[in-house]
């Protein structure tokens, strides 16, 4: 895989789980990373950690509900580094609850951080890809999109909204060499997944055929793969990263 020198990337949502490793290991194949969260202190911290290691970051915080917020964001990156090369939409967060029982506020927090985000996100940089001619952008979206899961309705629904926004993008602006993919994980050993009981992985297990939950790292491989040169003939593609749970066809 050619390296990312030169490159710059933003991953919204990384100061912890999957968005952070994500952010590391661009990182580490030579990017400038931009690490973003609603939390400053957060975002401060993973940047002084980045350069404690000789990385090149930037910590922004800013709330990508916003468009406000994203196109602050996305101004500054371009004011610093004169471009970005790399969106990786990943924020995300859960407020799980049985339809019967959903407020409607646990409805529209999750779409706003995890679909709005989306499209305030790409939105705010599609100027900056057209006039490079080129970029990537990756949207981290579930196999829950996909296949639906009781007790997160409103999170299902906003992450086959991306897959439906990632295909429609692609299409949309393929012509300028821009690449619009997602990433779908399965369960991946995050803060989301450490509230599943043993006897509920046990289950689980039986379920995935490589027998395991998955480690952010497995996701984060196929984002630098994405972000790559060699991904430049790959566009409006959902791959999922879930060890074989939700096998199509």
């Amino acid at each position: 895989m050619s390296d990312y020198q030169g490159k710059v990337a933003i991953i919204t949502g990384s100061t912890r789980g999957i968005g952070y490793q994500i952010a590391l290991n661009l990182a580490e194949l030579g990017a400038k990373v931009v690490v973003s969260s609603r939390n400053a202190e957060d975002c401060q911290r993973i940047q002084q950690e980045f350069e404690s290691k000789g990385l090149t970051s930037l910590g922004i915080a800013a709330d990508v509900s916003s468009m406000e917020d994203c196109k602050a964001l996305c101004n500054t990156v371009i004011e610093t580094f004169g471009k970005v090369d790399i969106l990786v939409n990943n924020a995300g967060i859960t407020k799980d609850n049985l339809m019967m029982r959903m407020k409607e506020d646990q409805w529209d927090d999750i779409m706003n951080i995890n679909l709005k985000s989306v499209f305030n996100m790409s939105q705010a940089l599609l100027r900056n890809f057209l006039k490079l001619q080129g970029g990537r952008i990756i949207n981290i979206t579930s196999i829950v999109g996909q296949i639906g899961n009781a007790g997160q309705a409103n999170y299902a629904a906003s992450k086959a909204g991306i897959i439906g926004f990632t295909k429609s993008l692609a299409r949309e602006i393929g012509s300028r060499g821009i690449t619009v993919n997602a990433v779908a994980p399965g369960y991946i050993a995050t803060d989301m997944t450490d509230t599943i009981t043993e006897d509920s992985k046990e289950k689980l297990f039986k379920q995935i055929p490589l027998g395991r939950i998955g480690e952010p790292q497995d996701v984060a491989n196929l984002v630098a793969f994405l972000g790559s040169e060699e991904a430049g003939y790959i566009t409006g593609q959902v791959l999922n990263v879930d060890g074989g749970l939700v096998m199509q066809g």
